[in-house]
């Protein structure tokens, strides 16, 4: 939310200060003009200037933040003039500025550059941010005034963003009796402190799973580059002359399809997998299983039996029952899918006289042997084709080009928050200036784990605002001057983020809050993962996939070979995804707090519950570490994944049908898709994009699910 107000006080309103006040006043200012968070950014489009940006100036900024915030919408809420859009909906809506900007750099170094001081000021203020929210969306006397203007007056954007905001009051519990309001505040704050208690015990939990190996023999099967980054990671550990393996966030470690040692492959998925389970300060079970109670507790507070029903409300599903519908119709094929794959491989075990039964950690090892038997098609063969710079540059930026027109140019003047980021000004096909944008590669143990898109400033035509944009990874970082060769995987990662990129870059909106991937969980992926298309593409692939040494282009033969196994692993991967996405569900379905149980308990018996309990194909992520879903905003919503990625089938066959992601089709996805953010109905645009309603058979086929 931003801030901009403009108010008509009486002189009845008005008060000779006290010495106390204009002291108080006095410091406020100081702190204004002296903090540079309360500052809007001399750099180009607001980039943050991080030179100037300290940890102690975020405590300061809250505070004033806060503060002036709370004054401009008591104001809006006691203001005696009738309620009109501007004096009511566009006044609140860009208000509270430097708050705004102070919380938005803050959450954006707490998850890619913390340390200890952010961390302890994060879960200090975790409960008042939660508190401050609550005073806007439970403030009666605001409501009524959002209830009272005349929806049939308004039009387009101002009338979209009203219908909005008086959803948010809904569903905060506007309407709630003011016993039930202090209620929910109190559970809104605990709900803050615990989700962030989450997030660091997990941080800990997955520095503290790096494993150590004595021997280089150890790691059998790695690069040269894997095992000098993995003797680095040792060195700075204090532990020369070893080796030391981070933890990723997911379940499964890339590792694990290189290393040939049984026992090492073992070690590093039972690290990953008991990582936040070993009665720690890095246990997150006691923390979870709050964090679920209270969910219930506060989905029952506003008349609904549970979490995940009042959570859809917003969305495009609408309703649990909806999701889980889906998710069923994917799960049944792809489970039946992933126990051919998992035969396969003990065939191939077997055959290989391995004496023992598949286990999820030898998964990705022999899958990848299947692959080459059944392919001719080696991740080692492929990965040298694949250096990070060259996907960026000649593949994710070129593509875009191709699609859209726009362009990047490097700028080294732009300060940054870590020495590894880099940072891009983009330019439309007109040769105009639209964005700044930001990446940020490498893993730290400082980080959060995955990939993520964030808007830095968020475009608004109100505000006269252009889009500052960062993406952030978590590739293994180089050593030595080595190249950084990526897996096919993560090409596809790097195109799916950047999806989200395109998203913010195209916005079209007069408000932010409606503007570019301000939309439904279950919608926002749907753009990035679009994009994934677009690494496969013949053109796009010959100009970025190129040997980091010989700087030939990928031949045309192992092109081949990866398309044909674009489907390879399928029933694994969906399978793995949608056990998540079930487990999810099942948390936040629950209506009765006696039918929770311990976290190991309650999964184990959801997932028998929806037949995902597959040995071999572990849950993309264990409840202890799922922070999509205690730490994130994806509480019972990671089922969105797969909801865009259905929606994401549909267009792409229309695309196919239509010629390809040539640029007509891409600036018809552009108009319809891209640059709409949330002003519009959502469903309506995404039929008359392709000119039907979502189905469910373009993902059966083009995850090879279909039964044939």
């Amino acid at each position: 939310m931003q801030i901009f107000s403009k108010l008509f006080i009486t002189s009845s309103l008005c008060f000779v200060l006290s010495l106390q006040t204009q002291t108080t006043s006095a410091q406020s200012n100081e702190v204004k003009m002296t903090n540079p968070l309360l500052q809007k950014s001399t750099l180009q489009y607001q980039a943050p200037d991080f030179s100037l940006i300290k940890d102690e100036h975020f405590k300061p900024a809250f505070e004033y933040g806060l503060k002036i915030h709370d004054q401009e919408v008591d104001a809006i809420a006691n203001n005696v003039a009738k309620p009109t859009f501007q004096n009511t909906v566009l006044a609140l809506e860009t208000c509270g500025v430097d708050l705004t900007r102070a919380v938005g750099l803050f959450y954006n170094l707490t998850g890619s550059n913390t340390n200890p001081t952010l961390q302890a000021i994060e879960a200090e203020y975790a409960p008042i941010f939660s508190g401050h929210n609550d005073k806007i969306y439970l403030n009666s006397k605001l409501y009524n005034r959002f209830k009272a203007i005349d929806l049939n007056k308004l039009k387009g954007e101002d009338k979209k963003l009203t219908q909005y905001y008086l959803q948010q009051f809904e569903l905060a519990g506007a309407n709630l009796s003011d016993a039930d309001k202090e209620k929910m505040k109190k559970i809104n704050e605990e709900l803050a402190t615990l989700s962030t208690l989450y997030g660091n015990k997990l941080l800990l939990a997955r520095k503290n799973a790096a494993v150590v190996f004595d021997n280089v023999t150890d790691l059998d099967g790695l690069g040269a580059d894997e095992i000098a980054a993995a003797s680095a990671k040792a060195k700075e550990a204090g532990l020369e002359g070893k080796y030391v393996i981070g933890i990723m966030n997911t379940t499964q470690q890339p590792l694990l399809s290189s290393l040939k040692n049984r026992a090492s492959r073992e070690k590093i998925f039972k690290a990953s997998w008991y990582r936040a389970e070993k009665n720690d300060e890095g246990d997150t079970r006691e923390v979870l299983e709050k964090i679920a109670k209270l969910r219930l507790q506060k989905a029952n507070l506003m008349g609904k039996k549970s979490f995940a029903e009042w959570k859809l409300q917003d969305q495009m599903a609408e309703k649990p029952e909806a999701a889980m519908e889906l998710l069923a119709k994917i799960a049944g094929p792809a489970v039946v899918k992933a126990k051919v794959e998992a035969k396969e491989i003990q065939d191939l075990i077997d055959s290989q006289n391995g004496g023992f039964k598949l286990e999820p950690w030898d998964w990705n090892f022999y899958a990848e042997q299947v692959r080459k038997a059944k392919y001719d098609l080696d991740e080692s063969q492929i990965k040298p084709y694949f250096e990070l710079n060259s996907v960026l540059e000649n593949g994710v930026f070129f593509a875009a080009k191709q699609m859209y027109g726009i362009t990047f140019k490097e700028r080294k003047d732009l300060p940054v928050y870590n020495p590894d980021v880099k940072v891009y000004e983009v330019f439309d096909d007109k040769g105009t200036s639209i964005a700044i944008y930001y990446l940020d590669f490498y893993t730290r143990d400082n980080k959060n784990g995955g990939a993520w898109m964030n808007n830095i400033v968020s475009q608004s035509h109100y505000l006269k605002q252009k889009p500052v944009i960062v993406n952030v990874y978590n590739f293994s970082k180089p050593v030595d001057g080595n190249p950084s060769l990526i897996s096919f995987d993560d090409v596809i990662t790097m195109f799916h983020e950047f999806g989200h990129t395109l998203h913010g870059l195209f916005a079209n909106q007069q408000y932010v809050t409606l503007s570019g991937t301000s939309v439904p969980r279950d919608y926002v992926e749907f753009p990035s993962q679009i994009n994934e298309h677009a690494a496969l593409d013949p053109v796009v692939l010959k100009n970025y996939a190129l040997h980091y040494q010989t700087k030939q282009p990928i031949p045309q033969e192992l092109i081949d070979k990866i398309k044909k196994a674009e489907t390879f692993n399928k029933g694994y991967d969906v399978t793995e995804l949608l056990a998540a996405a079930t487990l999810d569900m099942a948390w936040h379905s629950v209506e009765k707090e006696s039918d929770f149980k311990p976290a190991l308990v309650f999964e184990k018996e959801a997932l028998e519950k929806y037949g995902l309990l597959v040995n071999e194909v572990p849950t993309r992520y264990h409840t202890p570490y799922f922070a999509h879903v205690w730490g994130g905003g994806y509480s019972a919503g990671y089922y969105a994944y797969t909801w865009s990625k259905t929606l994401d089938y549909n267009a792409f066959d229309w695309m196919q049908a239509n010629g390809g992601m040539t640029r007509a089709n891409c600036e018809r996805f552009k108009k319809y898709i891209l640059s709409v953010g949330n002003s519009v109905d959502l469903n309506k645009a995404f039929k008359d994009f392709i000119g039907h309603d979502m189905q469910t058979e373009p993902y059966l086929k083009n995850a090879g699910l279909s039964a044939k």
